[in-house]
Protein backbone atom coordinates (compact mmCIF):
# COMPACT_ATOMS: atom_id res chain seq x y z
CA UNK A 1 0.00 0.00 0.00
CA UNK A 2 1.47 2.95 -0.96
CA UNK A 3 -0.11 6.13 0.73
CA UNK A 4 1.34 9.83 0.30
CA UNK A 5 3.12 10.92 3.23
CA UNK A 6 1.51 14.18 3.98
CA UNK A 7 2.40 16.01 7.28
CA UNK A 8 0.83 19.05 9.09
CA UNK A 9 4.13 20.82 10.38
CA UNK A 10 3.58 21.63 14.89
CA UNK A 11 4.33 25.70 15.13
CA UNK A 12 5.68 26.11 11.80
CA UNK A 13 5.38 29.88 11.99
CA UNK A 14 7.31 30.14 15.15
CA UNK A 15 10.19 27.52 14.30
CA UNK A 16 10.75 29.01 11.14
CA UNK A 17 10.72 32.45 13.18
CA UNK A 18 13.51 31.28 15.02
CA UNK A 19 16.10 31.05 12.38
CA UNK A 20 16.12 33.83 11.28
CA UNK A 21 19.37 35.51 12.62
CA UNK A 22 21.42 31.89 12.42
CA UNK A 23 24.99 31.94 10.79
CA UNK A 24 24.80 30.54 7.47
CA UNK A 25 24.82 27.07 6.71
CA UNK A 26 23.00 23.81 7.11
CA UNK A 27 20.01 23.39 10.09
CA UNK A 28 19.64 19.62 11.32
CA UNK A 29 16.16 18.40 10.74
CA UNK A 30 16.93 15.39 13.27
CA UNK A 31 12.96 14.10 11.90
CA UNK A 32 12.31 15.17 8.76
CA UNK A 33 9.03 13.17 8.16
CA UNK A 34 7.73 15.05 5.39
CA UNK A 35 9.68 17.57 4.97
CA UNK A 36 7.42 20.09 6.15
CA UNK A 37 9.56 22.15 8.45
CA UNK A 38 12.46 22.09 6.30
CA UNK A 39 10.26 23.33 3.69
CA UNK A 40 9.18 26.40 5.46
CA UNK A 41 12.64 27.16 6.40
CA UNK A 42 13.97 27.37 3.02
CA UNK A 43 11.20 29.10 1.50
CA UNK A 44 11.92 31.93 4.49
CA UNK A 45 15.66 31.78 5.02
CA UNK A 46 17.94 31.77 1.63
CA UNK A 47 21.05 31.61 3.65
CA UNK A 48 20.62 28.14 5.16
CA UNK A 49 20.39 24.79 3.85
CA UNK A 50 19.04 21.68 5.40
CA UNK A 51 20.39 18.41 6.77
CA UNK A 52 17.52 15.75 7.04
CA UNK A 53 17.67 12.66 8.37
CA UNK A 54 15.00 10.14 9.77
CA UNK A 55 14.67 6.39 10.04
CA UNK A 56 11.62 5.97 8.15
CA UNK A 57 12.20 5.58 4.49
CA UNK A 58 8.99 6.09 3.15
CA UNK A 59 9.47 9.61 5.09
CA UNK A 60 12.81 10.30 3.56
CA UNK A 61 11.65 9.22 -0.26
CA UNK A 62 8.96 11.75 0.41
CA UNK A 63 10.59 14.62 1.82
CA UNK A 64 12.91 14.20 -1.01
CA UNK A 65 10.40 15.10 -3.35
CA UNK A 66 8.81 17.91 -1.31
CA UNK A 67 12.23 19.81 -1.32
CA UNK A 68 13.66 18.77 -4.75
CA UNK A 69 13.16 22.06 -5.88
CA UNK A 70 16.00 23.78 -3.31
CA UNK A 71 18.61 21.33 -4.82
CA UNK A 72 21.63 21.22 -3.12
CA UNK A 73 20.68 23.14 -0.75
CA UNK A 74 19.17 19.73 0.86
CA UNK A 75 20.85 16.90 1.71
CA UNK A 76 19.40 14.01 3.58
CA UNK A 77 20.74 10.57 5.47
CA UNK A 78 18.55 7.64 6.37
CA UNK A 79 19.57 6.80 10.54
CA UNK A 80 18.47 7.67 13.61
CA UNK A 81 18.98 11.27 15.35
CA UNK A 82 21.46 9.93 17.68
CA UNK A 83 23.97 8.95 14.80
CA UNK A 84 23.87 12.66 13.60
CA UNK A 85 27.89 12.52 13.53
CA UNK A 86 27.58 9.57 11.06
CA UNK A 87 25.09 11.87 8.79
CA UNK A 88 27.94 14.98 8.54
CA UNK A 89 30.62 12.90 7.78
CA UNK A 90 28.43 11.22 4.79
CA UNK A 91 27.27 14.03 3.87
CA UNK A 92 30.68 16.35 4.68
CA UNK A 93 29.38 18.86 6.65
CA UNK A 94 31.47 20.34 9.24
CA UNK A 95 28.96 22.02 11.80
CA UNK A 96 25.53 23.09 11.98
CA UNK A 97 23.67 26.38 12.19
CA UNK A 98 20.86 24.78 14.15
CA UNK A 99 18.66 22.02 14.46
CA UNK A 100 15.00 21.10 14.91
CA UNK A 101 13.69 17.88 16.48
CA UNK A 102 10.03 17.31 15.90
CA UNK A 103 9.79 14.24 17.93
CA UNK A 104 7.50 11.50 18.26
CA UNK A 105 5.05 9.92 15.35
CA UNK A 106 4.21 11.69 12.60
CA UNK A 107 0.72 11.82 11.21
CA UNK A 108 1.19 9.36 7.95
CA UNK A 109 2.78 6.90 10.29
CA UNK A 110 -0.75 6.72 12.86
CA UNK A 111 -2.29 7.01 9.12
CA UNK A 112 -1.29 3.88 7.56
CA UNK A 113 -3.16 1.05 9.38
CA UNK A 114 -0.82 -1.59 8.21
CA UNK A 115 2.06 0.64 10.19
CA UNK A 116 0.49 -0.77 13.06
CA UNK A 117 1.22 2.01 15.09
CA UNK A 118 -2.82 2.84 16.18
CA UNK A 119 -5.24 1.52 18.08
CA UNK A 120 -8.07 2.73 15.49
CA UNK A 121 -6.95 0.69 12.72
CA UNK A 122 -6.23 -3.39 12.77
CA UNK A 123 -3.09 -4.37 11.34
CA UNK A 124 -0.29 -6.02 12.61
CA UNK A 125 1.97 -5.14 16.01
CA UNK A 126 4.80 -3.86 14.01
CA UNK A 127 5.18 0.16 15.43
CA UNK A 128 8.35 0.34 14.14
CA UNK A 129 9.49 3.48 12.78
CA UNK A 130 12.36 1.88 10.50
CA UNK A 131 11.10 -1.25 8.81
CA UNK A 132 14.49 -2.70 8.23
CA UNK A 133 14.46 -3.24 11.84
CA UNK A 134 13.86 -7.14 13.46
CA UNK A 135 12.64 -5.61 16.47
CA UNK A 136 8.64 -4.84 16.64
CA UNK A 137 5.73 -3.94 19.02
CA UNK A 138 4.75 -8.04 18.83
CA UNK A 139 8.23 -8.71 20.56
CA UNK A 140 7.27 -6.66 23.28
CA UNK A 141 3.67 -7.65 23.55
CA UNK A 142 4.40 -11.53 23.39
CA UNK A 143 7.71 -11.59 24.75
CA UNK A 144 8.09 -8.89 27.86
CA UNK A 145 7.19 -11.07 31.50
CA UNK A 146 4.64 -8.87 33.32
CA UNK A 147 6.67 -7.08 35.63
CA UNK A 148 8.92 -5.63 32.99
CA UNK A 149 5.96 -4.69 30.66
CA UNK A 150 3.70 -3.09 33.03
CA UNK A 151 7.38 -0.71 33.90
CA UNK A 152 7.32 -0.11 30.50
CA UNK A 153 3.50 1.28 30.35
CA UNK A 154 3.87 3.03 33.58
CA UNK A 155 7.50 5.06 32.35
CA UNK A 156 6.67 5.63 28.82
CA UNK A 157 2.56 6.20 29.02
CA UNK A 158 2.35 7.50 32.59
CA UNK A 159 -0.04 4.60 32.86
CA UNK A 160 -1.78 4.56 36.20
CA UNK A 161 -3.05 0.56 35.33
CA UNK A 162 0.07 -0.22 34.47
CA UNK A 163 0.36 -3.30 35.79
CA UNK A 164 -3.53 -4.19 35.77
CA UNK A 165 -2.94 -3.98 31.63
CA UNK A 166 0.23 -5.66 31.54
CA UNK A 167 -1.28 -8.91 33.43
CA UNK A 168 -3.94 -8.49 31.27
CA UNK A 169 -1.73 -8.58 27.88
CA UNK A 170 -0.13 -11.60 29.72
CA UNK A 171 -3.08 -13.94 30.09
CA UNK A 172 -4.63 -12.88 26.67
CA UNK A 173 -0.62 -14.28 24.83
CA UNK A 174 -0.90 -14.85 21.94
CA UNK A 175 -2.01 -11.26 20.70
CA UNK A 176 -1.17 -10.72 16.81
CA UNK A 177 -3.09 -7.47 16.40
CA UNK A 178 -3.51 -4.12 17.00
CA UNK A 179 -7.18 -4.53 17.51
CA UNK A 180 -6.70 -6.96 19.50
CA UNK A 181 -4.14 -5.06 21.68
CA UNK A 182 -6.60 -2.47 22.06
CA UNK A 183 -9.16 -4.95 23.57
CA UNK A 184 -7.10 -5.90 26.19
CA UNK A 185 -6.36 -3.07 27.38
CA UNK A 186 -9.33 -1.21 27.22
CA UNK A 187 -11.01 -4.48 29.12
CA UNK A 188 -7.84 -3.88 31.72
CA UNK A 189 -8.87 -0.44 32.57
CA UNK A 190 -12.05 0.14 35.17
CA UNK A 191 -14.77 1.65 33.53
CA UNK A 192 -15.07 4.28 35.46
CA UNK A 193 -11.61 5.55 34.34
CA UNK A 194 -12.22 4.69 30.43
CA UNK A 195 -14.62 7.63 30.20
CA UNK A 196 -12.37 10.59 30.75
CA UNK A 197 -8.78 11.29 28.75
CA UNK A 198 -9.52 9.78 25.59
CA UNK A 199 -8.92 6.30 23.56
CA UNK A 200 -8.09 3.99 26.63
CA UNK A 201 -5.21 2.52 25.23
CA UNK A 202 -3.72 5.61 23.84
CA UNK A 203 -0.99 5.79 26.50
CA UNK A 204 -0.03 1.88 26.43
CA UNK A 205 0.15 2.36 22.48
CA UNK A 206 2.54 5.09 23.08
CA UNK A 207 4.51 3.17 25.55
CA UNK A 208 4.53 0.38 23.17
CA UNK A 209 6.10 2.26 20.52
CA UNK A 210 8.33 4.38 22.33
CA UNK A 211 10.43 0.90 23.83
CA UNK A 212 10.22 -0.61 20.11
CA UNK A 213 11.63 2.11 18.54
CA UNK A 214 14.07 3.31 21.38
CA UNK A 215 13.18 6.81 21.48
CA UNK A 216 14.05 8.34 24.80
CA UNK A 217 17.15 6.27 24.69
CA UNK A 218 18.09 7.89 21.45
CA UNK A 219 17.04 11.68 22.44
CA UNK A 220 20.08 12.43 25.06
CA UNK A 221 23.42 11.94 23.20
CA UNK A 222 21.14 13.46 19.91
CA UNK A 223 20.34 16.66 21.64
CA UNK A 224 23.85 16.66 23.03
CA UNK A 225 25.94 15.84 19.55
CA UNK A 226 23.59 18.42 17.86
CA UNK A 227 24.71 21.18 20.58
CA UNK A 228 28.54 20.17 20.19
CA UNK A 229 28.05 20.83 16.32
CA UNK A 230 26.02 23.92 16.31
CA UNK A 231 27.97 27.29 15.59
CA UNK A 232 27.74 30.01 18.10
CA UNK A 233 24.51 32.16 17.57
CA UNK A 234 23.29 28.47 16.15
CA UNK A 235 19.87 27.88 17.67
CA UNK A 236 18.27 24.38 18.58
CA UNK A 237 14.32 24.14 18.67
CA UNK A 238 12.83 20.68 19.92
CA UNK A 239 9.09 19.80 19.76
CA UNK A 240 7.78 17.17 22.04
CA UNK A 241 4.69 15.40 23.05
CA UNK A 242 4.35 13.91 25.94
CA UNK A 243 6.08 14.26 29.71
CA UNK A 244 9.05 11.61 29.36
CA UNK A 245 10.71 13.15 26.18
CA UNK A 246 10.15 16.96 27.79
CA UNK A 247 11.98 16.15 30.82
CA UNK A 248 14.54 14.68 28.56
CA UNK A 249 14.71 17.60 26.47
CA UNK A 250 14.93 20.27 29.75
CA UNK A 251 17.64 18.30 31.55
CA UNK A 252 19.79 18.45 28.61
CA UNK A 253 19.24 21.64 28.06
CA UNK A 254 19.66 22.81 31.43
CA UNK A 255 22.65 20.71 31.59
CA UNK A 256 24.32 22.20 28.25
CA UNK A 257 23.25 25.89 29.78
CA UNK A 258 24.98 25.38 33.13
CA UNK A 259 27.60 23.62 32.06
CA UNK A 260 25.95 20.65 34.18
CA UNK A 261 27.56 22.08 37.60
CA UNK A 262 26.94 20.54 40.71
CA UNK A 263 28.02 23.28 42.99
CA UNK A 264 25.94 25.18 45.18
CA UNK A 265 24.10 27.79 43.72
CA UNK A 266 25.58 30.62 46.70
CA UNK A 267 29.40 29.66 46.30
CA UNK A 268 31.33 29.83 43.26
CA UNK A 269 32.11 27.11 40.68
CA UNK A 270 35.08 24.98 41.39
CA UNK A 271 33.94 22.05 38.64
CA UNK A 272 35.27 23.73 35.65
CA UNK A 273 31.57 23.83 34.64
CA UNK A 274 31.46 25.06 30.52
CA UNK A 275 28.17 26.82 29.35
CA UNK A 276 27.92 25.87 25.99
CA UNK A 277 23.95 27.03 25.33
CA UNK A 278 21.48 30.33 26.35
CA UNK A 279 17.73 29.62 26.87
CA UNK A 280 16.00 31.36 24.44
CA UNK A 281 13.25 33.28 26.08
CA UNK A 282 10.33 35.35 24.98
CA UNK A 283 8.88 31.91 22.49
CA UNK A 284 5.63 30.55 23.16
CA UNK A 285 5.81 27.32 24.39
CA UNK A 286 2.99 25.85 23.01
CA UNK A 287 0.60 25.67 19.91
CA UNK A 288 -2.23 29.28 19.70
CA UNK A 289 -5.58 28.16 20.28
CA UNK A 290 -6.64 27.89 16.72
CA UNK A 291 -3.64 25.57 15.96
CA UNK A 292 -4.91 22.85 18.50
CA UNK A 293 -8.44 23.22 17.28
CA UNK A 294 -7.20 22.99 13.39
CA UNK A 295 -4.21 20.27 14.32
CA UNK A 296 -4.80 16.92 16.53
CA UNK A 297 -1.18 16.67 17.00
CA UNK A 298 -0.65 19.95 18.09
CA UNK A 299 -2.56 19.91 21.20
CA UNK A 300 0.13 18.14 23.42
CA UNK A 301 3.36 20.15 21.87
CA UNK A 302 5.70 21.69 23.81
CA UNK A 303 8.45 23.76 22.30
CA UNK A 304 11.87 24.54 23.78
CA UNK A 305 15.05 26.46 22.63
CA UNK A 306 18.21 27.37 23.36
CA UNK A 307 21.32 29.42 21.41
CA UNK A 308 25.02 28.21 20.84
CA UNK A 309 27.18 30.55 22.75
CA UNK A 310 31.02 30.85 22.88
CA UNK A 311 32.15 28.12 25.37
CA UNK A 312 32.37 30.12 28.38
CA UNK A 313 34.51 28.76 31.47
CA UNK A 314 31.77 29.96 33.86
CA UNK A 315 28.69 28.64 34.70
CA UNK A 316 25.38 29.89 33.46
CA UNK A 317 22.70 30.01 36.19
CA UNK A 318 19.93 31.69 33.32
Amino acid sequence: MNTPFAHQPVMVDEIVALFEHVPPGFVLDATLGGGGHSEQLLDRWSHIGILGIDRDADALAAAQGRLARFGDRVRVHRCRFDRLEEAMEALTIESLSGAVFDLGVSSPQLDVAERGFSYRNDAPLDMRMDRSQLWSAADVVNGYPAAELAQVIQRYGDERFARRIAAAIVAARPIDSTAVLAEVVVAAIPAAARRTGGHPAKRTFQAIRIEVNGELEALPPALDSAIHHTVPLGRIAVLSYHSGEDRIVKERMRAAATGDCGCPPELPCVCDAVQTVRIVRGVPRTPSKSERAGNRRAGSARLRVVERIVDSPTRGRR
